[in-house]
């Protein structure tokens, strides 16, 4: 099984453009396995829009991989989030990840859209089969609740074959979904406790339907920070995973040195995770790449010390 980790992105902390550049270059030339732009639409914190960031890190980059963690399905359309991938992952010559959820219903990203959340599940499920489709058959014919495809071709397909495609969420049905169409899972905000059961079930459902999802394609991760649980930030940084989670965040976050990031990441892998993507805590765009620098120079040995 091959560990690996990647670096996730929520916030734009990035004072401007070239900041962020600096920052991605610093990742592509620096043995990052691949870059995670989380999904936020609608909201009053500085985020940009994952498919769009996916398409400029295409031209933009010349190593890493790139993924969405995870992009909101059931706000798509599918034909044209299935073109996207397709032609993002032709320009990047094969290195998208594209992962898929049914988006929170606790957002405005649904109401902003005029998009009612009752049915999301089905519709994302309609949109995965209806790009799985696309990307691998000539000619697509389909007839669900929420869309109707007839004789339909996108072209060029994915340059990857099969697209690696990845679905997030830990309810019974993102499980039945991940085990159905997907060739990989990856974790939201859980702990290893969490995540385990989960693993389990999705093997054990894909197996029932005959299939098999790679040791190495279960992923996750943690926020994390060189420093000390007393700076502001790092405080700012739980605060804020405590007024979401509604209870002290344990498990969620390793701040301080190399070996407590090891140390958690190993609790994680036990649990069944080969895949991390670590999201640094951090603030403005020089913090980012100091943080990042500080992975790439003492975690990152660490974490591809365990694959020999």
């Amino acid at each position: 099984m091959s560990i690996s980790a990647g670096i996730g992105i929520a916030d734009f902390s990035f004072e401007d453009a070239k900041s962020f550049w600096r920052w991605v270059d610093l990742c592509d030339n620096g043995g990052v396995d691949s870059i995670w732009q989380s999904d936020r639409i609608i909201g009053t914190e500085p985020t940009l829009e994952c498919m769009s960031v996916m398409a400029a890190l295409a031209g933009g980059t010349e190593h890493i991989k790139f993924g969405m963690n995870v992009a909101s399905l059931g706000l798509r359309d599918p034909v044209i989030t299935a073109k996207a991938c397709a032609t993002i992952d032709v320009l990047s010559d094969g290195r998208l990840l594209p992962a898929f959820g049914i988006g929170t219903a606790l957002g405005k990203d649904y109401s902003a859209r005029g998009v009612p959340t009752k049915g999301r599940g089905k519709r994302t499920d309609e949109g995965l089969e209806i790009m799985t489709r696309l990307w691998t058959e000539d000619k697509v014919s389909f007839e669900g609740e929420f869309f109707q495809l007839n004789e339909a071709t996108i072209s060029p397909k994915p340059v990857q074959k099969p697209v690696p495609l990845w679905i997030g969420g830990v309810a019974p049905a993102a499980i039945k979904r991940t085990a159905k169409w997907a060739t990989g899972w990856q974790a939201g905000i859980e702990t290893p406790e969490q995540i385990k059961p989960v693993v389990e079930a999705i093997k054990i459902q894909a197996r029932e339907l005959g299939r098999t999802i790679p040791e190495d394609h279960y992923g996750g991760g943690f926020a994390f920070r060189f420093g000390s649980q007393d700076e502001p930030i790092a405080m700012e940084y739980i605060r804020r995973i405590e007024k979401f989670m509604g209870k002290a965040p344990t498990d969620l976050q390793a701040i301080g040195n190399e070996q407590d990031m090891l140390e958690l990441l190993l609790r994680y892998k036990e649990a069944g995770l080969c895949k991390f993507v670590l999201r640094p805590i951090a603030n403005g765009g020089e913090d980012m790449i100091v943080q990042t620098k500080l992975m790439v120079e003492k975690l990152l040995p660490l974490v591809h010390g365990l694959n020999n």
